[in-house]
Formats: C-alpha cells, structure tokens, sequence
C-alpha cells in the first residue's frame, strides 16, 4: 500500500513538474513573440540595409549555440531568451519591407501570418489532446535538417557563381516548413512528456520552429502569388 501511495505521489509530482514547464514555455513564448514582432516594426521603420538581417540571425545562431546553453539554469538566460527573439525580429524587417513593397505584399504578409499561427495551434493541440509522444521523430528530423542545409550551401554557392535555381529555392523552403512542423509536434511532445524540462530551451526551441515556419511560408504564399 505504501508503495503503490508513493507512486502515485511521484507521477502526480511529475504531472505537476511537466504542467509547469509547459505553461511557463507558452506564457514566454507568448511574450517572446510579441516582443520580436515590435522589433521587427522598429527594423522596418528604419529600414536597415539586408545584410543587417545576416548579422542578426548570426548573432542570435551564436547566443543559441553557446550563450544559452550555458545560462539556462539562471536568471541571465531569460535576457538571452529576448536577446535572441529580439535580433532575429529585428532582422526580419528587411525582408517584410522587401514583400510590403509587392503589389499584393500586405495579403502575402498576412496569410503567412495568419497560416502560422494556424498550423502551430493546430500542431500544439493535437500533441496536448492525443498526449501522443513524437521522440521517434527526432532522428528523421535532423537528418532532414542536414539535408536542408546542404541544399542552402548549394544554393547560395551557385546564386555566388551566377546560376540562381528559383525551383530548388522553392523545393527547399517547402522541405524546410515540413521540417517545422515535425518539429513543433516534437518538441511540444518533448515538454508534455518530461524530456524537456527547462522552460526557457523550450521557448527558444518552438519560437525557431515558428519564426522559421513563417519566413518559408513567406516564400511559398509569394511564389504562389507570382510576386515572389
């Protein structure tokens, strides 16, 4: 009796650890996008030169890689949180002034906009309906990603000799927001099963796979437009 009394004392410990992290994960994310979203109106009212918008997304790769890492058990990893939201809002402006300047850019915008958030609900609440668990994914993703990889190297190596290849471009952006959404379901999967225990990696995880969902749909909705 009292094993079965402790048992149970430990899953509803570990419920309640897991509901945690998830609920702190969502309110920061939360946040985070709202926070990202004005930086990207202040980069668009300033209308900084695109290879701001390299710099940027270097400098919050870097904060990924070896800042976060390294502080996401303090206090400090939460200004890292917003630093690398906030750079790579930021730099989004070049690219959203690039698509407002189309003759249907603003509609382009906006159905990105709005599909995200769409796809990323839809993905969210399926994994917290069906509790399914998605770890199995893991392996398919990264090497979906290598893959992808590869093929932005290729691309930008051929766009440097000349040869620019709008389809595989295209192909591309279309694998990548596949990717996305394998990894929205995975990592919602990571938290609600008590893989991902830290609420500020998990942010920073869903908000890549959110922001990188929308720049590619960004692409498609523009080509499909024939604006892109």
């Amino acid at each position: 009796m009292e094993y079965n009394q402790n048992v149970a004392t430990m899953e509803t410990s570990s419920a309640l650890a897991t509901n945690k992290v998830l609920r702190n994960t969502y309110m920061l994310l939360s946040v985070t996008l709202i926070f990202s979203a004005m930086m990207a109106g202040v980069s668009m009212a300033i209308a900084p030169p695109y290879f701001v918008s390299l710099i940027c997304s270097l400098g919050a790769l870097a904060l990924v890689w070896f800042v976060l890492p390294k502080t996401a058990n303090s206090a400090a990893g939460l200004g890292v949180v917003f630093a690398i939201t906030g750079m790579l809002g930021f730099g989004l402006g070049p690219l959203l002034n690039h698509y407002l300047g189309m003759s249907n850019g603003g509609t382009i915008v906006m159905q990105a906009l709005g599909t995200t958030g769409a796809v990323f609900v839809s993905l969210s609440a399926f994994v917290l309906v069906t509790k399914k668990d998605f770890s199995f994914m893991g392996g398919f993703l990264a090497a979906g990603m290598i893959v992808a990889i590869v093929a932005m190297l290729l691309l930008l190596g051929a766009s440097l000799f000349g040869y620019p290849m709008p389809m595989m471009g295209l192909a591309l952006s279309a694998l990548v927001a596949m990717l996305m959404c394998g990894f929205i379901l995975y990592e919602t999967s990571n938290i609600l099963n008590g893989g991902e225990t830290n609420y500020l990696l998990a942010t920073v995880s869903l908000y890549l796979s959110i922001y990188n969902l929308f720049v590619t749909l960004l692409h498609l909705i523009g080509f499909a437009s024939g604006d892109d």
